[in-house]
This record gives C-alpha cells, structure tokens and sequence, in this order.
C-alpha cells in the first residue's frame, strides 16, 4: 500500500518523458532534468508524448515504486511548460484531480486558508472565530 507522509510533496515533469524508461531511468530524469534526489520520498510524475500515459515514481525508503495510469480513451490535461522551469509542483489534491480528468488550467481554487506544507500545527494558523452557542 502507498502511504504519503503530509510533508511529501509532488513534482510534474513538464513536457513529455519517453515512458519507456522503468525505475533507473526515471530515476536519471529525476536526477539530469529535474535536478531532485529522486530517494528524497516525494512523488515524481510523468507524461508520454500522446497524454495517454502517466508514470509516478516514488521511494519509500526500502525501495522505488513506480505507478502508471494509461487512458482507455481521451487525454490527461497536462500543464503546458510556459516557462524555462523543469517542474510544477503540486499538492497531492491536485495531483488527484489531474488524474480524474480535471484540467488544471481551467479550474479556480477558492480562496480559503491552508495550512503550509511542513509547517507545525500551531504555527502560522489563523484564529478560529468565536461562534455563537444556538440551543
């Protein structure tokens, strides 16, 4: 079972990968294009050239995982590289929406407080409103 720590964070190759690469060869991307440890325990995520494909590696302290999602039809949305950057990163949730279909650049967050990733939970938190009681 893959269990993501709430420090984990989730890096986006932009651009296509030849996912014909399996653990090693990942792991060289992750090092040469994207300049990340690729043991570092945070999820590395690529696309194919057609969008159909999308491959995660991942390492879990005793070893690498790597996951694939291939489409039966249609394409993931996959962010465009509109910028010298090798990566995008995601928070998990937007990995899961990416992965469901949901094109990215088309949605709108709402403007709600989060909590910074690795922050404590006390730390930088804003006051919780007093509510009044309702009997």
């Amino acid at each position: 079972m893959l269990t993501l720590g709430s420090t984990t964070k989730v890096y986006l190759a932009r651009g296509t990968t030849d996912l014909r690469k399996g653990f090693d060869g990942l792991a060289g991307a992750v090092r040469e294009v994207l300049a990340q440890d690729p043991a570092s325990g945070h999820l590395f995520v690529f696309c194919g050239r057609r969008r159909h494909m999308i491959k995660v590696l991942y390492w879990d302290r005793t070893g690498f995982w790597v996951l694939a999602k291939r489409l039966a039809r249609g394409t993931f949305a996959w962010p465009e590289a509109d910028d010298d950057r090798p990566t995008l990163e995601l928070r998990p949730d937007e990995l899961s929406a990416l992965l469901g279909g949901v094109d990215l650049r088309k949605t709108t967050w709402r403007p709600w407080w989060r909590e910074p990733q690795g922050s404590s939970a006390s730390q930088a938190r804003p006051p919780i409103p007093e509510l009044p009681f309702v009997s």
